[in-house]
């Protein structure tokens, strides 16, 4: 199997990213297209975190591309952690809470719940 080099020195990938880009056939240069170009950024369901989204598909069977992702700065350098990312089959309204699958939200809500400093 390809590895692929996920690590850039600005965009830096989780575990679950990973594998989530694997499941839904995603490559790491159009996650980071979304992050540059979205169509609609929104406060994501963690603390500090953003969602980005694209339209994708065509008009017969459309759906979104969805990034969250958290800014970083240390020493004056900006970095961005992509924490998940996913295909929603449809089309959302702005403002409607983000379509995120249940095992999505799962898997972020349990490494959030060890990461944070209220769990240790």
């Amino acid at each position: 199997m390809k590895q692929v080099k996920y690590q850039d020195g600005l965009f830096y990938w989780t575990k679950h990213s990973q594998e989530k880009l694997r499941q839904y056939g995603l490559s790491a240069s159009r996650i980071k297209r979304l992050i540059r170009h979205p169509e609609r950024i929104e406060a994501g369901i963690a603390p500090e975190t953003w969602a980005s989204m694209q339209t994708a598909g065509s008009k017969k069977h459309p759906y979104e591309i969805w990034t969250m992702y958290v800014i970083e700065k240390t020493k004056g350098q900006k970095s961005i952690r992509i924490i998940s990312a996913w295909k929603y089959p449809g089309k959302t309204n702005p403002g409607d809470p983000i379509p995120i699958p249940p095992d999505i939200f799962e898997e972020i809500m349990i490494s959030l719940a060890k990461t944070s400093p209220k769990a240790k």
